[in-house]
């Protein structure tokens, strides 16, 4: 664990957070968030997520993070440094060894055996020529050499078939294993775009009066709203126009969230009736309050959505 790493972690278990909890708030991955700990950065899927996930978890535990930056510089990467020394390795590695010679290294064995048999053959045949005094005995030295001949053939046969099956096993083994990992990856990369939309997008205070707050929202093209309670509240979740889509009372261990989608919408509006067991999130990024519940229990919330092509 490094310095960064470990002032991070105290900072959260000074505030009484797991791994899990931190999880919850920043929506990055936990095995990112213990990979930030440890100072392993090797994990992450890119040198800008990991400048991105240090803000989020150092703003998550109150952290200044243009100060953690500053004092901490020689310890992150920067975004646009990425290492290529890997790929060019598997390059190199795959150049310097051509691709038909280990397949003539398996041969050669079995090129000398088949060379030794046919020389063994040719002595025993010549020995039987002079030491044979007629023609019968010509004969059967004759048709031993052929017996001999088909039978060192179909042990060559069978080896040879042998080998084949065990390769055309292995070489399906392989794809098995290669159409597994790309399972793999596709998943990981799916839950890397997700963390990239949370990153970019968005979510600002525009306004702040009284209980009444209005929020813009930009740089994503879908807006996904869902309330939860912690508790017990009242809510009522309205688009600009004034159509209710839910409209009744959260309670936890029953109907504990609502979730609308507003990407056709402009404009979404959530009536509070009990903020301080209410959060809200948008495309998975939890909404601060500007006005804290312990100052107004009722809350109006007002998200307006800008559209990327405006």
């Amino acid at each position: 664990m490094n310095e960064l790493g470990n002032k991070l972690k105290q900072a959260r278990e000074a505030k009484g957070l797991s791994l899990d909890d931190l999880q919850t708030l920043t929506k990055i991955q936990k095995r990112y968030l213990q990979g930030i700990e440890e100072g392993n950065y090797s994990m992450m899927p890119g040198k800008f997520y990991v400048r991105a996930f240090i803000k989020q978890y150092s703003e998550a535990v109150g952290i200044d993070h243009e100060e953690l930056f500053e004092s901490f510089k020689a310890d992150i990467p920067p975004a646009h440094d990425e290492e290529i020394n890997e790929t060019i390795s598997r390059v190199q590695t795959k150049k310097a060894i051509p691709a038909g010679s280990s397949k003539m290294l398996d041969l050669l064995p079995k090129i000398l055996i088949g060379v030794f048999i046919i020389g063994a053959i040719a002595l025993f045949y010549m020995f039987a020529q002079k030491s044979a005094g007629d023609e019968d005995k010509q004969e059967m030295a004759n048709g031993n050499q052929a017996v001999t001949i088909d039978e060192e053939s179909e042990e060559l046969k069978k080896n040879e078939e042998a080998k084949e099956t065990a390769a055309n096993d292995e070489k399906k083994a392989n794809e098995d294993k290669k159409t597994k990992e790309k399972s793999q990856k596709d998943k990981e990369k799916e839950e890397d775009k997700k963390q990239e939309e949370v990153a970019t997008q968005a979510l600002a205070v525009v306004s702040a009066q009284g209980s009444e707050t209005t929020y813009e929202l930009k740089n994503t093209d879908k807006f996904e709203l869902m309330v939860a309670t912690t508790g017990e509240t009242w809510i009522n979740i309205l688009n600009g126009k004034g159509t209710s889509f839910f409209q009744g009372m959260l309670k936890k261990g029953a109907t504990e969230s609502q979730t609308v989608d507003f990407s056709k919408e402009t404009e979404a509006i959530i009536v509070v009736g009990r903020s301080s067991d209410t959060e809200i999130y948008v495309n998975g990024q939890k909404l601060e309050y500007a006005v804290p519940p312990t100052e107004e229990v009722r809350q109006d919330i007002t998200i307006r959505y800008v559209l990327t092509s405006q």
